[in-house]
């Protein structure tokens, strides 16, 4: 894993998503050199990094031109990118250019997790996979019931990350937010 302070950051581009969430989401992903991944939502790149070392194809999707930039500086930095295209643009409309998907990680909806869950699940081939990561509760709630409502098996874990900082008399421990990672199964599609 890329630690968080190798990545170029942005201060209007959120992430990177944190280590320890990146290390369940490729555990999860399980990306192969074959597989063909997209990162929606993909803000400072450490998602979509991750997956261009793993996985055969990356889409990265962000409306922000800021945040497909960071990730275009990202990738330059740490060698990796050749196998990934960067979009700019809506969510719903670049996945529909995509002919199929094997991992599907979303990061951002922009309130439009129904609709973009369809359009992947559209595209996703037999025994693919969807991660969605959420900081709300809302978003737990709608990816569980969407997914649930798309016929796949769901799973959620969430994750509360606490990092030690040295200081003279000792050490404190910071916690971050905690962070969900809503996923569905590896399995076959069932028809709708």
């Amino acid at each position: 894993m890329i630690p968080d302070h190798e990545f170029i950051k942005n201060p209007s581009v959120p992430g990177p998503t944190a280590m320890e969430v990146r290390c369940l989401l490729m555990c999860l992903a399980d990306p192969r050199k074959g597989d063909i991944a997209v990162d929606v939502g993909c803000g400072t790149g450490g998602v979509t990094l991750e997956l261009s070392r793993r996985a055969g194809r990356v889409y990265a999707i962000d409306k922000s031109p800021d945040a497909i930039s960071t990730t275009e500086m990202n990738l330059k930095k740490h060698g990796l990118g050749d196998n990934v295209t960067l979009i700019c643009g809506d969510a719903v409309e670049a996945l529909s250019e995509i002919d199929a998907l094997d991992i599907a990680v979303i990061g951002g909806s922009g309130g439009r997790l129904g609709e973009i869950l369809e359009v992947v699940t559209d595209k996703l081939r037999d025994g693919g996979r969807i991660l969605i990561t959420s900081i709300l509760l809302e978003t737990r709630c709608e990816a569980v019931k969407c997914l649930r409502e798309l016929g796949f098996n769901v799973n959620i874990t969430e994750l509360s990350i606490t990092r030690g900082r040295v200081l003279e008399r000792g050490t404190m421990m910071v916690s971050k937010n905690p962070i969900a990672v809503i996923y569905t199964e590896n399995q076959i599609k069932i028809l709708r």
